[in-house]
């Protein structure tokens, strides 16, 4: 399969070439040809585990560039943790996507693509430096998925004194082939960095760049095949509504591709912070980014959301995607409410980002019962203890691959918000 730009649909490229450029020249995001048809593999489903599942959907994807037994081990050291349904109430559900090594759901995209690109680089037999901008997981995800990866380094770029403690911690305390950045600024200015590096030619005629935010169409091949996954829990004849925490909408356009492949969902919620520019939008008809806004679900304060544009090139306008997709927006108060609400009528206990996500479908069943209900939960509780157990006044289990990173020491380079100092380190440090 071959992939285009959305600012060119006659710009194609192969899925090893959009794997490793990130974005294309034309400062667009890549997509694929066609959306394969998959509706097949929806029966029988039950009986596939999440591997099969996944070497499926991939080998759709990878198969004009990778064999079947490449494909098979991609999956097999990628997919290596479960993503399980669990019902919290009634027909509610929340598929928890914080089982692998950095307890976020960053983790499946990461891993996979950390996967490909290292096969891809042991072909080329070159270096190669991945920018990656974020906002609290996708970095640490990412820096995991990636370290000690011969050939690969990764610049991971986040905003001074705007993720948690734990985050940073993910985020700071690796060495070898990781380097952390610390911006003095928001995430959407960490990204405008990034993207700035891609369309430099001086600097991409010196060093080798690529990136694995979710604009890498690779973060978001692998995040569609735990939608499926949920799927082949699901023993139920309602309507599907999926409520997915969006920020940069990643997440949600790897659930909307999944939807178009075959999956049967009715429709599905997005749900954000008070970072609303998409809701806006949603109401007025009219996009207008904004400036990040901090909140304590802070991986989703992003002002001016990429994969919207994917998003719309599916749908081509409004009116269509508003057939499949409701957007709201959710306050921190209410988010610490559902917080607290659901660890003491459902002995649960979320993080900000499923509370909002639980927030978003609880207002889509308020009018609309007859459906069975998923939200994702994305991110372990635990990496928000800080915050947290203020709220619910008690100590949260903290799982040991947190545990052992807390007391290590923080090794970052504090840079101003400015591209010229970005691209001078990058220049300095790597080639």
């Amino acid at each position: 399969m071959n992939f285009y730009s959305t600012k060119n649909r006659g710009l194609k490229v192969s899925f090893r070439e959009a794997l490793m450029k990130g974005m294309p020249d034309d400062n667009g995001l890549y997509m694929p040809e066609k959306i394969p048809d998959h509706r097949s593999l929806i029966k029988g489903i039950e009986k596939l585990n999440f591997q099969d599942i996944s070497f499926v959907l991939a080998k759709s994807f990878l198969n004009n560039n990778f064999s079947n037994e490449e494909i098979e081990e991609i999956i097999d050291k990628s997919i290596t943790f479960d993503s399980p349904l669990v019902n919290i109430i009634d027909n509610i559900n929340i598929l928890e996507l914080f089982h692998g090594p950095t307890l976020a759901f960053k983790d499946f995209g990461a891993r996979f693509m950390a996967r490909t690109m290292e096969k891809v680089v042991a072909y080329e037999n070159q270096e190669l430096n991945i920018l990656v901008a974020t906002s609290g997981d996708t970095g640490s995800a990412v820096a995991n998925g990636f370290y000690n990866i011969e050939g690969i380094n990764v610049i991971i770029l986040y905003p001074s004194n705007k993720v948690s403690i734990i985050q940073e911690k993910q985020l700071t305390t690796l060495d070898k082939n990781i380097y952390a950045l610390e911006i003095k600024g928001t995430f959407d200015d960490c990204q405008k960095l990034v993207k700035q590096a891609f369309i430099d030619k001086n600097l991409k005629s010196k060093i080798n760049v690529s990136s694995a935010n979710s604009i890498n169409i690779a973060r978001l091949i692998p995040q569609s095949f735990y939608y499926f996954n949920a799927y082949s829990q699901l023993n139920s004849n309602k309507s599907i509504v999926v409520s997915v925490p969006s920020g940069n909408f990643g997440n949600i356009t790897a659930g909307i591709m999944a939807k178009h492949m075959g999956l049967p969902i009715f429709r599905f919620i997005a749900s954000t912070n008070a970072n609303n520019t998409v809701p806006q939008f949603f109401s007025s008809g009219k996009y207008k980014p904004q400036s990040s806004v901090a909140t304590i679900s802070n991986a989703m304060d992003v002002g001016n959301p990429s994969n919207l544009n994917r998003i719309m090139d599916i749908y081509n306008n409004i009116d269509a995607l508003k057939n499949d997709l409701e957007c709201w927006s959710f306050s921190d108060l209410e988010t610490i409410n559902t917080i607290v609400e659901t660890l003491g009528n459902n002995n649960y206990l979320l993080d900000p980002h499923s509370a909002v996500g639980l927030l978003g479908l609880r207002k889509y069943m308020g009018k609309n019962k007859n459906i069975e209900g998923i939200f994702l939960g994305t991110a372990h509780p635990a990496k928000f203890s800080d915050f947290i157990e203020k709220e619910i006044n008690q100590k949260i289990n903290i799982p040991n691959r947190l545990k052992k990173i807390i007391d290590k020491e923080k090794k970052s380079t504090l840079l101003n918000n400015n591209y010229p100092e970005f691209s001078d380190y990058l220049l300095s440090n790597f080639k």
